[in-house]
């Protein structure tokens, strides 16, 4: 996973988000989270799934083979190695998010993003020109959650290019350039649909929140 940043890099980013709203009425505010959810239950559910999966062609084969095996001692090895398997998740949480699908990390990230937009009341400038960038480590996901007066002229399709190169810059441990490089393109993209005027109040904080 990507280091948390410097206190210098925080600094810088605080700078670049000032320089592009200078030129939009948008609002830029950033959210990077390390995950969006321990997976602990998903993560159990999809090891005991997987236990008993492998369980049934080994019954099977003890069966064709003659071997007397009670059938209490079979349930009771499938109990023993799913309580086994969680132990190893609970003492290695990193391992959880392995095991889960990446539709349910993706859901989940996604999930966290809306709460972070209204956590930080983004939703809440006067023009309704407000977004959020929000990166979730552990899933490698990041989105552009952009309030409903942005949302009107600027389709999603619009930041998908600006999601591409933050996530790929993240997994390549270069997570503050990325950031940087996003707000640069959402400004751009920002100032051409609000410019900034001689009225342009500053609605949110100009810094980057990690979680």
């Amino acid at each position: 996973m990507t280091k948390p940043l410097t206190p210098e890099q925080h600094q810088s980013l605080a700078d670049r988000i000032r320089q592009a709203e200078a030129q939009t009425r948008g609002e830029i505010y950033c959210v990077v989270a390390r995950a969006s959810d321990s997976y602990a239950y998903p993560a159990a559910f999809m090891l005991a799934l997987g236990v008993m999966l492998v369980s049934l062609p080994v019954a099977v084969w003890l069966d064709r083979s003659w071997l007397g095996l009670p059938h209490l001692t079979l349930v009771l090895s499938q109990l023993a190695a799913i309580g086994v398997a969680c132990l190893l998740l609970w003492s290695v949480p990193r391992l959880r998010i392995l095991l889960v699908p990446r539709r349910l990390r993706y859901l989940r990230a996604h999930d966290n993003a809306l709460k972070q937009f209204l956590a930080h009341n983004v939703h809440l400038t006067e023009q309704r020109t407000g977004i959020l960038i929000f990166v979730s480590l552990a899933e490698r996901y990041a989105e552009v959650v952009a309030d409903s007066g942005i949302n009107a002229k600027v389709p999603q399709d619009e930041w998908n290019g600006i999601v591409e190169r933050l996530v790929a810059a993240a997994a390549a441990d270069h997570l503050a350039e990325g950031l940087a490089d996003a707000v640069d393109r959402a400004g751009t993209l920002l100032s051409g649909h609000f410019p900034g005027g001689t009225n342009n109040p500053n609605e949110l904080d100009d810094h980057v929140v990690e979680i």
